[in-house]
């Protein structure tokens, strides 16, 4: 029997382009797009959306019963600018709204979860350069605090309880679907649409800023090969390193520039910048690789193609 999905935070970044991509391999009728707000649900109406606040556990268990799921992406979450902003509902929402999540899976019988976890985990004592599956993990950022005290809960979880949780930490997320959330990576979204848009971009990182991306579509191919890998395939149950390219704002640029002969850019960095140095510039996912066959399909140049043709498509076609 196909799974029953429960997605939270639906109409953010990934949960917007995640619901659509399951719904197409299992149908949309059995993937459940939760989302917090109701002015999110009109992209995601294809199949069954509810709104709902993660805080609330007893919302969240009345929907697991009501739909009778039996894997939760728990998405719901603050991004690291936005969560620095407001450190203490930063882990409102993202501790919280885990520890519900994880909660309601035990006491209901529902046997897998997926949670992203991310870079942010790192701190500046991580090695720059392909930074280990097993690095230090001390962030600066309370977004960060939150992925590592959300990883040691979910393997914790694992450990007491059985429950089949697993983590990706993922690099920076780009989307030609939903516009940027709040993160510190966002400039490398920002700058497709101010190239098609205004054909300039005031970009609040440093030229010479390197950090690990991802093309949303090998994020979301990522995500369910983790979920649909043997359980004795995988090993770790609190955050798999995940990469796929490492580039500067520069080379970014460059490459747009390449297409888009007449693209400017300045640099005024921000208080996103001392975030950005606190991270690796590459990170070593061969765990991954090894553990359920990650590998990634797109290079830089690749992407900006595909980026390009389909903000121009949609912008104005």
């Amino acid at each position: 029997m196909a799974s029953r999905i429960l997605v939270t935070g639906s109409a953010g970044q990934i949960g917007a382009e995640l619901v659509p991509y399951l719904r197409q391999r299992f149908g949309n009728d059995r993937v459940v797009a939760a989302i917090h707000k109701a002015a999110g649900a009109a992209l995601l109406r294809a199949g069954p959306v509810e709104v709902v606040d993660v805080s609330s556990a007893e919302a969240l268990a009345k929907l697991v019963k009501e739909y009778a799921v039996d894997t939760i992406y728990h998405l719901a979450a603050l991004l690291s600018a936005t969560g620095e902003n407001n450190p203490q509902l930063a882990w409102q929402v993202n501790m919280d709204g885990l520890r519900n999540v994880l909660e309601v899976a035990r006491t209901n019988g529902v046997p897998k979860v997926f949670w992203p976890s991310s870079i942010g985990v790192f701190g500046p004592d991580a090695p720059k350069e392909m930074a280990p599956q097993n690095a230090a993990l001390n962030p600066t950022t309370m977004y960060g605090v939150t992925k590592v005290a959300g990883e040691l809960l979910c393997n914790y979880y694992f450990l007491k309880y059985g429950l089949d949780v697993r983590c990706l930490r993922y690099p920076g997320l780009i989307s030609s679907e939903a516009p940027p959330g709040g993160g510190t990576t966002d400039y490398a979204v920002e700058i497709f649409y101010e190239a098609l848009r205004t054909g300039s971009y005031s970009c609040f990182l440093r030229e010479d800023t390197v950090l690990p991306m991802m093309y949303m579509p090998d994020a979301l191919r990522a995500t369910v090969m983790l979920m649909e890998a043997p359980r004795t395939e995988v090993r770790l149950h609190s955050g798999y390193n995940l990469s796929a390219i490492s580039f500067s704002a520069g080379e970014i640029a460059g490459e747009i520039r390449s297409r888009i002969p007449s693209f400017k850019v300045t640099y005024k960095p921000d208080s996103r910048q001392r975030i950005a140095d606190s991270w690796p510039q590459s990170i070593d996912d061969s765990v991954a690789r090894r553990d359920w066959g990650w590998r990634h399909e797109y290079d830089l140049s690749k992407m900006t193609s595909d980026m390009l043709s389909k903000l121009d498509k949609r912008m104005n076609g």
